[in-house]
C-alpha cells in the first residue's frame, strides 16, 4: 500500500497519473496547500521541502521499512523502477539497448522538472495569482513557456510519446504542465499540432480520466480563485 500526499495541481496529477496507469494500491491523504497544510511537522518529516507530492511505500521490494520519497520526478523515477512499468524500455531490449532507452526517458523529465514546470508556473503565477500586472514578467514566461512547447512539439514529431513507441513516465510529468494547467490564462496551442495530437492521446487513456477526475473529489473548490488567505500561505513564505 502506497500512501500518496496529494493536492490537484500539475505535480500532484503526476503521480495519480502513474498509480492508476500502474494499477497499484494507494491512498490519498489529501495536503490542503491554500490552508497550510504543507507546513505541518507529520508532512515535513516526509516531504522538508513542504512541498506535494509525497509518498510512503509501506511495502518497498526490499522488505524493510517503509520508504519516503518526495518530489514529483523522484517519485516517479521510485516507482517507475519499483513496478518494472513505464521507463520507456522496450520488452526484451538487450541491456546497452535499455540503458539508451532510461537516459532518453530522464533527459525528457528533468526537461519538465527543470524548465517546463518552473517556466509555466511563473508564467500562470505572473498571469494569474500576481496582486499587480507586471508586464515584463508576463511577457518574460509567456516567451518561455511557448519556447519549451515549441521544443516539444518538435520532439513529438514523428514519435508517439515523449521518449518513442513507448508512454512513460516522461509523459507523465510532462502532460500536466502541457495540458494548459490555467484556465484563466490559456496559452495559444495552435502552433504545436504535434503537441496537439499527443496532449488528445493521453487525455484518452482511461488511466488519465481516472486520475483527472480525483481533483473534485479531493478538492471540490479546485479552479476557483484563490482568497487572499491562500495567496498569503501559497506566495508568501520566507525563509522564517
Amino acid at each position: 500500500m502506497i500512501d500518496l500526499y496529494y493536492w490537484p495541481t500539475p505535480n500532484g496529477h503526476k503521480i495519480t497519473l502513474f498509480l492508476e496507469e500502474a494499477g497499484l494500491d494507494y491512498t490519498i491523504k489529501p495536503v490542503d496547500i491554500g490552508k497550510g497544510a504543507q507546513f505541518e511537522p507529520g508532512f515535513l518529516a516526509i516531504s522538508p521541502n513542504n512541498k506535494m507530492p509525497a509518498i510512503v511505500d509501506h511495502h518497498p521490494t526490499d522488505g524493510g521499512a517503509p520508504i519516503p520519497v518526495f518530489e514529483s520526478g523522484a517519485i516517479l523515477q521510485y516507482l517507475a523502477a519499483k513496478t518494472g512499468r513505464f521507463t520507456g524500455v522496450a520488452d526484451g531490449a538487450d541491456a546497452a539497448s535499455a540503458l539508451r532507452q532510461r537516459i532518453v526517458v530522464d533527459e525528457w523529465l528533468f526537461w519538465q522538472v527543470g524548465g517546463l514546470g518552473p517556466m509555466g508556473g511563473q508564467y500562470g503565477h505572473f498571469h494569474v495569482y500576481a496582486p499587480e500586472v507586471i508586464p515584463y514578467a508576463r511577457e518574460r514566461y509567456r516567451k518561455e513557456t511557448e519556447r519549451l512547447l515549441g521544443v516539444l512539439d518538435r520532439r513529438l514529431d514523428g514519435r508517439a510519446f515523449v521518449a518513442g513507441s513507448a508512454y512513460s513516465i516522461a509523459d507523465m510529468a510532462i502532460y500536466p504542465w502541457a495540458n494548459n494547467p490555467y484556465a484563466k490564462a490559456p496559452l495559444d496551442m495552435a502552433p504545436f499540432a504535434n503537441l496537439r495530437r499527443w496532449l488528445q492521446d493521453v487525455a484518452a487513456r482511461p488511466a488519465t480520466q481516472r486520475a483527472y477526475a480525483l481533483a473534485a473529489q479531493v478538492n471540490p473548490a479546485a479552479g476557483k480563485p484563490l482568497s487572499d488567505a491562500e495567496k498569503t500561505v501559497l506566495f508568501g513564505q520566507g525563509a522564517r
